[in-house]
């Protein structure tokens, strides 16, 4: 199962993150979550076959074009995670403040293997962005995420 990742790392005693699928949003749904934990990260989310896809980037997600930024994928969060805001609690996985940072809908304009052409619809992020796959030192975990010029 595609969740299988994420729970075995959260308890539900402890932590008030989603467990569920349910979700009442546009669809399909975009996100980026602010994430205040170990280290200051934001959290890439996309829906993709009833999960979000997830990458965690490093730094702030760009707005302008030619600007690339790392992001390494993560296990598929439940659709629910897309709004969630709260704290994780110290010592649990992925510990800290996590927030909204955008919100909104998005078209795969092209999917293929290692490449996603997008078409965003949030607050902040708009217009075509590309997350593409580049194995940057051995790891298939590492991508690029950039607007597209033009």
């Amino acid at each position: 199962m595609l969740l299988e990742e994420y729970r075995s790392k959260r308890d539900p005693g402890k932590t008030t993150e989603p467990f569920d699928d349910e979700v009442d949003l546009p669809r399909p749904v975009y996100a980026i979550q602010e994430h205040h934990a170990s280290h200051l990260h934001w959290d890439l989310r996309l829906e993709f076959n009833g999960v979000l896809k997830s990458w965690a980037l490093p730094k702030e997600p760009p707005s302008d074009a030619g600007v690339k930024r790392l992001a390494v994928e993560t296990e598929d969060h439940p659709l629910a995670y897309a709004t969630f805001e709260g704290t994780i609690p110290k010592g649990e996985y992925g510990g800290g403040e996590v927030r909204i940072w955008d919100m909104g809908t998005f078209e795969a304009l092209e999917e293929g293997r290692g490449k996603y052409v997008l078409d965003l619809r949030g607050e902040k992020l708009k217009g075509g962005y590309v997350l593409l796959q580049t194995r940057m030192g051995g790891n298939p975990r590492n991508w690029l995420f950039f607007k597209k010029k033009g």
